[in-house]
C-alpha cells in the first residue's frame, strides 16, 4: 500500500511540474513521425531542448578548452601576484634604505657640526 502510494505521489509530481505533458508531446511527435529518426532518444533530447550528440561532444571540447585557458589565466595571475608582492618587498627596502641613508646624513652632518664647533 505504502509503494502505490509513493507512486502515486511521483506522478502526481511529475503531472503538476508539467513533466508528464512534455513527455507525451514529445512521443506523440515521435509516433506521427512517417519516418522514425535512427536515434529516438535523440529525437527526444532534442525536442525537449537538449543538445544532440554532435552538439554535446563539441561542446565537451569547448570546456575542455576553457579550462585549460582558465587553468592558464590563474597560472599567469599568480605569477603576476608574485611579481607584484617582490615589487613592493623591493619598493619597502628602497624607501627604507633612502630613510637610513638620510638619516645618515643628516647624522653625518650633525657630527661635522660637532666637529666644526
Amino acid at each position: 500500500m505504502e509503494k502505490e502510494a509513493k507512486k502515486e505521489g511521483f506522478r502526481k509530481y511529475l503531472e503538476a511540474s508539467g513533466v508528464l505533458d512534455a513527455l507525451t508531446k514529445v512521443l506523440v511527435a515521435l509516433y506521427e513521425q512517417n519516418e522514425k529518426p535512427s536515434s529516438a532518444l535523440e529525437f527526444v533530447q532534442q525536442k525537449l531542448g537538449g543538445p544532440s550528440l554532435s552538439e554535446y561532444e563539441k561542446l565537451q571540447a569547448e570546456l575542455s578548452d576553457l579550462q585549460i585557458k582558465y587553468n592558464e589565466l590563474i597560472k599567469e595571475n599568480q605569477e603576476r601576484c608574485r611579481e607584484l608582492e617582490e615589487l613592493k618587498h623591493t619598493q619597502v627596502e628602497a624607501s627604507t634604505n633612502k630613510e637610513l641613508d638620510v638619516g645618515n646624513t643628516h647624522d653625518e652632518e650633525l657630527n661635522t657640526d660637532v666637529v666644526k664647533c
